[in-house]
């Protein structure tokens, strides 16, 4: 019987991520922070009814990969490549600024008579390593509470789209940096090869992806599942080579993945089919699965008081960051608001991070705690301010309306129904 023991699981957090969404709209807050605390309330740091199994952790990775790959089907190409520049310098300086302020936090705190820390090595690296777990960004996060407010077609949610990929690249290479400092294994020139060379085959496989993913779908109207499919089928060989191969998350080559198939015929059709699989099953198991991963230390005051300051500085870093790279690109006030509150939630990829600098002897287990807390907090305030900057400006997306007849229309045309 314990071998159905996932099945349970799977109940408990689709109806517990179901239950509280709607609890959290109710309150005028986005339901993705009511799936956030379902897997806090039911995880290991408050009621402990389910831990993170791997049958949940293969579910969630499998339900970030199809939340960026829907993400990049509703991109706007063109956009994209508008603010290619600005998106650059937006993510550079939502790096360096937090880099920055981590290190400085740090620098004050780690240190005798204040946190013991019980790493091993440099503490110069220890304190670079609380600001490269800073550097990071969840766009996870961020996709769904855009896509639920209706704004992932904006100017803004363009630029934290690009920002935020970006800020993937970047934060690699800082990590590698440091941690080739601490390990002589790790080459950073080859680090940087793999980069280059994933844009590279991104390039060239999704040019020759797209020529014949066009052709077949324009050519064949009948069979729609198929074309499904094959788009899922490429999805996942573009996560799993981004990962395997060139040492780049997953959830990047997921987003060029559905970046190529957005431009063909038949996009909108497959949107609403991973809509669909994502609502009811993936996207719940996912945010969930983010509380199942926290498990709180014991604290003391000093270790309570730099946990508020490192949310604080975490959450100020990101948004004076990333506001001042939108700001120096030319956009309007309300839209690097928008902007850098975007890039605030850490989420997975800041855990991700800690759980490579802990093992590395660059986080000691008396910050772990903080960075935890820290991950929490940004990961479950980064909605509730995304809906209060983004009620007022006039960057507005396709009406629903559009959208949902487009998408009938288009239906109307493949069975030959309409003019």
């Amino acid at each position: 019987m314990s071998d159905y023991n996932y099945l349970l699981d799977l109940a408990i957090i689709l109806l517990c991520t179901k239950l509280l969404g709607l609890a959290t709209r109710k309150v005028q807050m986005p339901q993705v922070v009511g799936a956030l605390m379902a897997g806090l309330i039911l995880g290991p740091a408050m009621c402990g009814v389910l831990t993170e199994t791997n049958f949940i952790k293969a579910v969630a990775e499998l339900g970030v990969i199809v939340l960026m790959f829907c993400a990049g089907l509703e991109t706007d190409i063109k956009e994209l490549k508008a603010s290619g520049k600005a998106s650059f310098i937006i993510a550079l300086c939502g790096v360096l600024v937090p880099l920055a302020g981590g290190f400085a936090l740090a620098y004050f705190f780690n240190r005798p008579g204040m946190i013991a820390s019980d790493a091993g090595g440099s503490i110069f690296l220890q304190n670079i390593f609380i600001g490269i777990v800073l550097t990071a960004t969840s766009v996870s996060i961020t996709v769904e509470t855009l896509k639920e407010l209706g704004k992932l077609k904006t100017r803004s949610g363009n630029a934290i789209l690009g920002a935020a990929i970006i800020d993937d690249i970047l934060g690699i290479i800082a990590l590698t940096i440091v941690t080739s400092l601490a390990d002589s294994s790790v080459k950073l020139w080859v680090v940087l090869l793999k980069i280059v060379g994933f844009f590279v085959f991104s390039a060239v496989v999704g040019f020759i992806f797209y020529k014949v993913y066009k052709e077949w779908t324009e050519s064949a109207p009948k069979n729609l599942h198929r074309h499904v499919i094959i788009a899922f089928v490429f999805c996942l060989l573009m996560a799993y080579t981004a990962e395997e191969f060139f040492g780049v998350a997953d959830i990047t080559g997921a987003f060029f993945a559905g970046l190529i198939i957005s431009n063909t015929q038949r996009s909108v059709f497959v949107e609403t089919k991973f809509d669909t699989l994502s609502y009811m099953l993936l996207s719940p198991v996912f945010f969930a699965s983010i509380g199942l991963k926290v498990v709180l230390p014991k604290m003391s005051l000093t270790i309570v008081i730099f946990s508020l300051l490192l949310i604080i500085v975490a959450v100020i870093t990101k948004i004076i960051g990333c506001g001042l790279g939108a700001k120096a690109c030319g956009y309007k006030p309300y839209q690097y608001k928008r902007i850098g509150v975007g890039m605030v939630s850490r989420g997975e990829v800041a855990l991700i991070v800690a759980s490579k600098g802990a093992s590395l002897g660059l986080l000691g287990t008396a910050f772990l705690g903080p960075v935890i807390i820290m991950v929490v907090v940004t990961t479950i305030i980064t909605p509730i301010l995304l809906k209060i900057v983004f009620k007022k400006g006039p960057d507005l997306p396709i009406p629903k309306e559009q959208e949902v007849s487009s998408y009938y229309e288009e239906a109307a045309i493949l069975r030959g129904e309409a003019k």
